[in-house]
């Protein structure tokens, strides 16, 4: 594969994940106003800490992701591992919907345990294919269980709300 066709994933990766995340951002455009209004634990991080950190697990996401096609040389020779990629990047996108712009707290919990299981699915395939790309994800695994507990515990906060 030429450094140039290299240079082109990478970089449609970097765009294929980012779009990702301004539809979940379009989602959220009420989300620092309506999180400080919530009942939050004790243990919930400011509003102002969750752009940087998802900034930071996106690059990983789309590395990881670039490094899985880098080395297969294709789409059609990872595509099962990239399909698993696509699907949890679209659940990430939808929870913020569900969660901040439906208010639907119990479908947001649902649906971040389905994300949950597909990031383990994809990283599962990924470590088995480059232990680099599959180490590239545990951040991401790592927050989302942190934001699993919180989307619980802010439901269960918040029954009038969400």
């Amino acid at each position: 594969m030429t450094t140039t066709k290299q240079v082109l994933g990478l970089v449609g990766w970097l765009i294929l994940v980012y779009a990702a995340a301004a539809i979940g951002a379009a989602g959220s455009m009420n989300a620092p106003e309506f999180y400080t209004e919530l009942v939050r634990p004790t243990w919930a991080p400011p509003a102002w800490l969750f752009g940087p950190v998802w900034t930071v697990l996106y690059a990983m996401m789309a590395v990881a992701a670039w490094q899985i096609w880098r080395l297969a040389g294709s789409w059609q020779a990872a595509a099962r591992e990239l399909w698993w990629f696509v699907a949890q990047l679209l659940l990430n996108a939808l929870w913020s919907w569900v969660f901040f712009a439906w208010y639907l707290g119990a479908a947001a919990f649902v649906e971040i345990i389905l994300l949950w299981l597909a990031i383990v699915v994809t990283m599962v395939l990924f470590w088995r294919r480059d232990k680099l790309a599959g180490a590239l994800l545990l951040p991401y695994l790592a927050w989302v269980t942190f934001a699993t507990a919180l989307t619980f515990a802010m439901w269960q906060g918040n029954p009038t709300i969400l």
